[in-house]
């Protein structure tokens, strides 16, 4: 394989870049750590159902366990290698360089795929929100029209660059978090004057626990995306550490804490689900209060859509600049956008609006799934590999470096095994996602092997 020194090379169109985002301005920190919390939660919205599933004691516990086992691992990953290849594409430029090309390729399809499975439940959640203001206004095709409308509005947004998106994201945090910070408040305050009696227990089905553990991990997943725009943060060999180290807390307590203030006012958890929220602010805070938070499960679902096309957006461009997808993927604009990339992923999500995906967990817990683990080989490999790469941020030496993916790995195969029964319509919701994901190697063969594309560059960090 052919090697070049992106560094040395004047004619590299990734330093001519480089030197246009210098001028253009780069996102900082504090828009990084909002996105990257737009990426991955957005508020408490969505973990109703581990309540209802599992009951206060059990949903604080697996809220509580998760984080050391399914989300630190992944960002201590990601604050190492983001910070030591701090270039657009992350995670599959990361894969890439340690297993070479075919493997960069199945990371990109793998996460890409991913997305359609995952980006139809956005826009849904913000008509669903929309819909509790006046029924009349999503009813129909209104439904399929505001969802088409958060896709072309959040496209646009995108096309304005980075940090945009990141200073977007910060007015969202600021505005979805303060009907929860109103609503813990209240709880704990109704709780200790009223002496309200805790519910703590409950009783717990097999599958409610299973389920409880799937939405937990689906709710705290998603800290690589924020890596693919590495190229486009400031100083990012220290703001990803620190991103990844202030977002994991971020979220914890943003789950942690109005359920604690949930339990502590006595509200049963007995038929809590998605979209009680709203109920339990009414009932303690009035009408104003349940207003707002349905204003909040709006902004929820437009913020999270916005950070992460931002996020899956840089994948085809990255692959396009390394021959593996045709090079108009890799077109920018004058604000450093892949713009094409942008509308094409736009207009992907948006054909995909209609299909039912949104209670499909399992098919994106094992494309995810998949794909965070080559993360994580990656990260051995290239301690293996490239033992002088420059690491600024570091996760303990080589054997903590190869067992950090394996906690993770335990917890897919869970998820996995409790969703091997799920169908849709007659075929395996888990068969469907093999299916999908070895189409992979398929694909690489027929659009990016060596006999189609001679061109193939080893990236060096910016």
């Amino acid at each position: 394989m052919t090697r070049f020194n992106l560094q040395s090379n004047p004619y590299n169109p990734l330093r001519k870049r480089s030197f246009r985002r210098g001028l253009l301005g780069k996102m900082q920190l504090l828009p990084l750590v909002a996105a990257t919390y737009f990426m991955v939660c957005g508020g408490a919205y969505g973990i109703e159902d581990i309540l209802g599933g599992a009951g206060y004691g059990l949903a604080i516990l697996i809220l509580l366990v998760m984080p050391f086992l399914w989300s630190l691992p992944t960002a201590l990953m990601v604050g190492e290698l983001a910070s030591a290849l701090p270039v657009d594409g992350g995670f599959y430029v990361w894969v890439r360089r340690a297993m070479g090309p075919f493997w960069g390729y199945q990371e990109g399809w793998l996460s890409l795929s991913a997305s359609i499975f995952d980006m139809a439940i956005y826009p849904a959640i913000f008509v669903s929100y929309l819909g509790k203001f006046d029924p009349a206004l999503t009813a129909g095709w209104g439904h399929y029209g505001w969802a088409l409308l958060v896709v072309a509005v959040c496209t646009a947004w995108n096309l304005r660059g980075a940090p945009s998106v990141g200073h977007g994201a910060e007015i969202f945090f600021v505005l979805l978090i303060a009907p929860f910070v109103a609503l813990t408040a209240l709880g704990f305050w109704h709780g200790f004057h009223l002496h309200t009696a805790v519910p703590w227990g409950g009783m717990h089905s097999q599958a409610g626990i299973a389920l409880a553990i799937q939405v937990a991990m689906w709710n705290y997943m998603g800290w690589d995306n924020a890596a693919t725009v590495a190229g486009e943060v400031e100083d990012p060999q220290h703001n990803y550490p620190r991103a990844m180290i202030w977002s994991t807390l971020l979220v914890a307590v943003s789950y942690l804490l109005p359920l604690c203030a949930m339990a502590v006012a006595g509200i049963t958890p007995a038929s809590f689900s998605t979209g009680d929220w709203t109920d339990v602010a009414a009932l303690l805070g009035g009408p104003l209060l349940g207003l707002a938070m349905i204003a909040g499960g709006a902004i929820n679902g437009f913020g999270m859509f916005n950070a992460l096309v931002l996020s899956y957006t840089r994948l085809p461009m990255a692959m396009a600049e390394d021959g593996m997808l045709p090079g108009i993927f890799a077109l920018r604009n004058r604000r450093d956008v892949p713009w094409v990339s942008v509308l094409l992923c736009g207009a992907a999500w948006a054909a995909a609006l209609s299909l039912p995906f949104e209670r499909l967990i399992s098919i994106d817990l094992v494309l995810y799934g998949a794909s965070l683990m080559l993360e994580f080989i990656a990260l051995a490999v290239l301690r293996v590999r490239e033992p002088n790469l420059k690491r600024p941020f570091k996760v303990g030496n080589l054997a903590v470096a190869s067992l950090l993916g394996v906690a993770p790995l335990l917890l897919i195969f869970y998820a996995l095994f409790a969703a091997r029964a799920q169908k849709i319509g007659s075929i395996s919701a888990l068969l469907l996602a093999a299916s999908v994901a070895l189409l992979g190697p398929v694909l690489y063969w027929l659009t990016a092997s060596p006999r189609w594309f001679a061109r193939s560059v080893a990236r060096k960090p910016e």
